[in-house]
Order: C-alpha cells, then structure tokens, then sequence
C-alpha cells in the first residue's frame, strides 16, 4: 500500500513553519524529519506515524485509533501509529504532529 498523498500534503502544511524539515521516504511512507529525526509519517500501511516521547507512550496510546508502531514483529515505546480514523480533521491530526515536533526538538540535531 502506497502511503496516503493527502496526508503527506496535510502534513507539510502543518509542518510549513518549521525550520530544519525534510521529507524522506522510509518505511514505506513518507517521512518528515526535523534536523534528520523523524517526527511524523504518511505511512506505507495507512495512517500517521507519530514519533513521541517514550515516556508518554501509555498516554498517547490512551488516545482513540492509537496503537504502538509494529515492524518486523517489533514494538517500540515513543512509536505510535494513528488509524486513519483518528486522523481525519485537523483537530484531531494538529495535536499528534504538535506533541512528536515537542519531543523531536528536545533530541540534539544529527
């Protein structure tokens, strides 16, 4: 499955003020990185991607249509991925890029 193009152009307009964003496709989505950590995906599988403090896992996974990121069998704290569902407004995709751009900009640049 090819990553959601509408998404990705959402993404970019809620990302347009941020210095240091570059897109780069990986997991089989279009990623967004801010100075090369990624924060926020299109993903590959459908939906968002959304890098976030670990610590904050189990609150973000509170949050309706969350669930912890899956690759190769894997999970990871701090990597949520959004069903499509939980995405479809701006109200509800404005918070997830706004909580992973607070933790990406706490990481020191690559």
């Amino acid at each position: 499955m090819a990553y959601d193009e509408t998404l990705a152009n959402r993404l970019r307009e809620l990302l347009a003020g941020e210095h240091g964003i570059t897109e780069k496709k990986m997991f089989g989505g279009l990623a967004f990185l801010l100075n090369g950590h990624m924060t926020v995906s299109a993903s590959g599988k459908g939906g968002l991607l959304a890098r976030v403090d670990p610590a904050q896992t189990d609150a973000a996974l509170a949050r309706p249509h969350a669930s912890l990121m899956e690759m190769r069998g894997r999970t990871m704290d701090g990597w949520i991925r959004v069903a499509p569902e939980g995405i479809k407004t701006k109200r509800q995709l404005e918070p997830w890029v706004k909580r992973s751009l607070s933790y990406v900009k706490t990481l020191a640049p690559k």
